[in-house]
């Protein structure tokens, strides 16, 4: 149609110019938002930002950001020093640990990287090292200390700082069921309602890839699963039956070094980690019970008066993680327990607690306990343990 500009037309140019003035704004609105649309999607579909900019350019860097993946081994009792090497990334670095544990008596230095100490326990320790950067750049990297026991050791015999290492995977444990109001030693599982079991050569959860696996359970509530390895005298799991007694008498110091890992450990009343050692008709026990659902605190044993005393010292391990705990302890030459310090998740708590010995008539040895207890009712639980090492001097 076309409309010729006479009076009697107007309405037409009108609404023609109309429609075509509307034409324009439509394209020109159309051409702004796309404009807009492309430079605020470009980001999004992968652009690269500038430098100063978010998480984009630390993502791109942080590939440059690469920590040293070896550390050399330790031994127990002898002092340490190494660092790991950062490449990438601009100094200084910081350095902090982003899962696992260390070996107890081994500190990292934020600072520099420096691993330095003595450790006081043998075994593999993995865990996970991160560091950041001077522009927040950072990275992670899994590594493993191993610790070998002191030199000229084999694992056994009489020399002084000797480390039994791995002893969760060792033969000689015993196991046994125990309840109120006399908690007298009863086996095999089930018994007295109590049913209690151990698994050895777990995979996983396993720090060493060998864990063991400690579960109680049964239908008599408040009762306990007793596991108990003779290290030294007769009935020695390690081939150490001192059998002209000259061995036990000359031991002062005692450390349990243990690895637990539980997925609800608010299911367990407490559990329990003990250190003997019997000669001369005296018995020293030193126990150590975490009361989780008991309370969330340390108790150790009084060997004369047999009754649990409270340190103080709260216990809260975590669930669905490996928990590391350092038990030291000492007879002194006076013949008392001594109770030196628990270390929990990197945590140190001094006890310096002196307890003396109660009776043990023909007892003589050197043994270790792991126990577990049950809650009001009785609810099945299982813990891991692993890397467990006992070193004596």
């Amino acid at each position: 149609m076309s409309c010729r500009l006479t009076p009697e037309r107007q309405p037409c140019t009108y609404r023609t110019a109309l429609l075509r003035c509307a034409a324009l704004l439509l394209a020109l609105l159309l051409s702004l938002w796309l404009t807009a649309c492309s430079s605020v999607s470009t980001p999004a579909i992968g652009a690269t930002p500038p430098a100063s900019g978010a998480s984009s350019a630390s993502s791109s860097a942080n590939s440059n950001l690469v920590i040293s993946s070896t550390l050399p081994a330790a031994s127990v009792g002898a002092a340490y020093n190494a660092s790991v090497t950062v490449t990438g990334g601009t100094a200084p670095y910081k350095f902090s640990l982003a899962s696992g544990q260390l070996p107890s008596g081994i500190l990292l230095t934020d600072a520099s990287g420096a691993f330095s100490g003595t450790p006081s326990a043998s075994g593999n320790f993995p865990f996970g090292l991160a560091v950041t950067d001077a522009k927040g750049l950072s990275s992670e990297q899994s590594l493993q200390l191993t610790v070998a026991a002191n030199s000229g050791s084999s694992g056994h015999g009489s020399t002084p700082g000797q480390s039994f290492s791995n002893l969760q995977q060792s033969q000689g444990w015993a196991s046994y069921g125990q309840g109120p109001p006399d908690f007298i030693d009863c086996s095999p599982s089930p018994c007295d309602g109590i049913t209690f079991s151990m698994k050895q050569g777990v995979a996983s959860p396993s720090l060493s890839g060998s864990s063991t696996q400690y579960s109680l359970a049964g239908t008599s509530v408040y009762t306990d699963a007793l596991f108990n390895n003779h290290l030294i005298g007769a009935f020695s799991s390690q081939g150490l039956p001192d059998t002209n007694k000259t061995l036990v008498p000359t031991l002062h110091n005692f450390t349990y070094d243990v690895y637990f890992y539980g997925t609800n450990l608010e299911l367990s009343q407490a559990v329990e980690f003990d250190m003997n050692q019997f000669f001369s008709n005296l018995g020293f026990i030193w126990g150590h019970e975490c009361r989780v659902a008991g309370g969330h605190e340390w108790d150790i044993w009084d060997n004369l008066n047999a009754r649990w005393v409270p340190t103080g010292i709260a216990c809260n391990p975590v669930d669905n993680q490996w928990n590391h705990l350092t038990i030291q302890v000492q007879r002194t030459s006076s013949n008392q327990l001594l109770y030196q310090s628990i270390t929990l998740n990197g945590v140190t708590s001094a006890v310096n607690q002196y307890y003396n010995p109660g009776p043990a008539v023909n007892w003589y040895g050197v043994t270790i306990n792991y126990q577990m207890d049950g809650n009001y009712q009785q609810a099945p639980y299982s813990v891991y343990l692993d890397n467990l090492t006992f070193t004596y001097e």
